[in-house]
């Protein structure tokens, strides 16, 4: 773990003083290598060091309506990678990444990693969300290929004993949220909108309701849609309203979210609203009126306007880097890479191992180590790969996130 904090300091301290790649005492291997950004993926890569560097992948999506996830664990993960090797690598080896984009469908999910594997990947960082997740999981399974998601939620996408994640899992998620609200007594009679037709959504309602009642909160309204219905909100909210809901908890994506916020305050209904991760993104929606996000809060470990160094370090990078703030899914994806330089460090591995072979040891490593990341400090692993950590919330106030 030395070598990991060093990995850390350093990258504040590259930060503070001038750009990474040029500022810090990159070694000759770091200083040969090469970034080529494509449609489909972001590849760290030098044909001369071809076999003598660890291969991470990513999976998830960089276009559709998903894409804001997809690319924000891309630019997360790359600037993870830069720090790495500016810094030596790992084990004396530098790192290669190269991401695919899977559109947020399983299907294409499975194309992309079949496209990894033909590149000779090692380890994967993906997916990104849970249902193309959960198809990549079954193949990184019968390959023996070991398997971080940075933010692939359900149960199922870690079922295997060669795949962890960074995230809370849906149920955790959910207890989570009960467990705020009431505890913050944020409200006693709460709605809830959520998609039957959603692995993420209907998980996280379940446990939700499951812990409600020990918090002493009323669910007074349970109102489902589906991926077929997911556009007109008046029937749900209006049960919501009648039933009289203090709060609105959304376990749902932020593209539905943005819809039935701006459907609520056209039929005046008022109430606070509360969401998991997956609100995450919602200040991005093209032709959003943000005013209407004002005051709405969200379970994520991640605060952008933290003032600790490590988020000031990564903040300041990510905006000279892509021009905008990093969102949470940025941050799962900076230290899920951090956690596999910590894995490979740890089991003494290197890049001429075959892919099982380090997936057999990796899997133990990372029940021994302990990252200090963006989304928590002193974040460890069980062998069912969860994480353990702190949930926090943050407000969105005049445009921004702001830690609760």
């Amino acid at each position: 773990m030395k070598q990991l904090k060093k990995f850390m300091s350093l990258a504040i301290a590259c930060t503070m003083t001038a750009s990474l790649l040029t500022g810090c005492g990159s070694s000759e291997k770091a200083n040969d290598a090469t970034t080529d950004t494509t449609a489909t993926g972001t590849t760290t890569e030098d044909a001369s060091t071809a076999g003598t560097t660890f291969k991470i992948g990513g999976i998830g999506p960089v276009t559709g309506g998903a894409a804001v996830y997809g690319l924000a664990v891309q630019n997360g993960a790359q600037i993870a990678i830069d720090e790495i090797n500016a810094a030596g690598g790992v084990n004396g080896y530098q790192l290669e990444f190269k991401f695919e984009d899977d559109e947020h469908d399983a299907e294409k999910a499975i194309n992309a990693y079949n496209s990894l594997k033909d590149w000779d990947m090692q380890i994967l960082m993906g997916t990104v969300t849970s249902t193309p997740c959960q198809a990549v999981a079954e193949k990184t399974h019968e390959d023996n290929l070991f398997q971080l998601t940075p933010s692939g939620s359900a149960p199922t996408c870690v079922q295997y004993d060669n795949a962890f994640r960074i995230c809370f899992s849906d149920p955790a998620q959910g207890y989570a949220s009960a467990q705020y609200i009431g505890e913050h007594k944020l409200a006693t009679k709460v709605a809830v909108i959520y998609d039957s037709s959603d692995v993420y959504s209907s998980g996280i309602y379940e446990n939700f309701y499951a812990e409600a009642a020990n918090q002493g909160i009323e669910v007074v309204a349970a109102e489902a849609f589906t991926a077929d219905s997911n556009t007109d909100f008046s029937v749900q909210l209006q049960k919501a309203k009648d039933a009289g809901a203090e709060l609105v908890f959304l376990p749902i994506y932020y593209k539905e979210a943005s819809l039935i916020l701006t459907q609520a305050a056209g039929m005046g209904f008022e109430p606070m609203f509360f969401g998991c991760d997956g609100l995450d993104g919602l200040l991005s929606v093209e032709n959003f009126d943000t005013a209407l996000a004002e005051d709405v809060m969200l379970l994520t470990p991640f605060a952008a306007d933290a003032t600790d160094e490590l988020t000031v370090s990564f903040v300041t990078k990510y905006k000279e880097q892509y021009g905008e703030t990093p969102n949470q899914f940025a941050a799962d994806a900076y230290d899920a890479i951090y956690a596999i330089a910590a894995a490979l460090e740890k089991s003494g591995a290197t890049p001429d191992m075959n892919a099982s072979d380090l997936c057999d040891i990796m899997k133990t490593a990372m029940t021994e180590i302990t990252v200090d990341g963006l989304t928590s400090s002193g974040i460890t692993w069980n062998a069912a790969g969860e994480p353990t950590k702190e949930p926090k919330a943050v407000k969105i106030v005049n445009g921004v996130y702001t830690a609760m």
